[in-house]
Formats: C-alpha cells, structure tokens, sequence
C-alpha cells in the first residue's frame, strides 16, 4: 500500500519551486522617505536605519532607507543639516566616500542640477571587499537648502545590471 502523502509533498515542492521561479528578481515598489522626503522605486522590501555620523565637522542624524538583490544594494541616504551653507562640502565629502569606500575611480560624472537643486550622477568602478572583487557604483547626489541625499546602487561589476540601477536612479525624486 502506498502512501499518499510523499506523492502530496512532492506535489507541494514542486509547486513552491514553480511559483518561486515565477516571483521577479525585482519586485519595484514605490518608497516615500519623510526626515527629509524624498521617492524612490526599490527593488524589494526596503529596511530603514538610522545613526548619528560627523559630516563636515556637524553631528547629523543620517537615515539609510535600502533593499538588496543578489547581493546589489539599492539604497537612499539623507540629512538635513544645521547649516545649509555647507551641503555642498558635505555632498562632496559623501561621493569622495563612497569612491573611497570601493576602492575606486569616477569614470562619468554628469551635473543635472536644475530648479535651485544640486544633482550629481556618476558612475563608479573600483575592487573591494575579500579578494579584491570588482565592484560597480552608480550614484545620484542631490542637495535642496539645507538637505542633502545620496541615492545608489552598489555591486560585483558583473552583477549590476545598468538597466536596473537605472530604474532605480531615475525613479529618485528628492523633497
């Protein structure tokens, strides 16, 4: 006699592999940042954190709000400042970072600064992390008054697909 239910788990697995090979890599859902505002497309459920951190000599609380997919992360950092005059020292400091941070070398930089905001977009390629993996940054940097983002995508050169980090950048609207 012959047991129902390996037959019924293996139905239910068969199902479960289906319907995961059937979810998007990239389930874009529109985020809304409130201290300071801003909206974005993110790839998957976003996590939110934020931490005091020293930025051009002002201690500023700055709020990360990302997802990952395959171990490319998409995230949106903010600050709004006490001192509007220095956003823009502050938004340098945050891209000389983050080239820093990989280890890498501006290869396009792009101003798209427009309606009294300041935005930066660049492209980034460096090697970071155990091995010296080759990594790929794309960034949007963007101050209005006294508040300043930083929108990026960051992963293994061969792992970022540019349509996607696209997607991403392009659908970032600071407040």
């Amino acid at each position: 006699m012959t047991h129902p239910l390996p037959r019924r788990l293996l139905a239910g697995a068969a199902l479960a592999l289906f319907l995961c090979a059937c979810s998007p890599k990239y389930d874009w859902r529109e985020v809304r940042g409130s201290q300071p505002p801003f909206v974005v497309l993110l790839p998957g459920k976003p996590a939110t954190h934020t931490r005091v951190v020293n930025l051009e000599g002002m201690q500023v609380s700055m709020t990360m709000t990302a997802a990952e997919v395959d171990g490319t992360a998409f995230a949106v950092t903010t600050a709004e400042l006490p001192d509007a005059g220095k956003a823009q020292a502050v938004l340098e400091a945050m891209k000389k970072g983050m080239v820093r941070n990989i280890g890498g070398t501006v290869v396009r930089e792009t101003d798209k600064s427009a309606d009294g905001q300041s935005v930066v977009e660049l492209e980034a390629r460096g090697q970071a992390g155990p091995g010296g993996q080759a990594r790929v940054l794309y960034a949007r940097f963007a101050r209005s008054g006294q508040r300043v983002y930083q929108a990026v995508v960051l992963g293994g050169q061969q792992s970022v697909p540019p349509e996607q980090a696209e997607t991403f950048l392009g659908s970032f609207k600071p407040g």
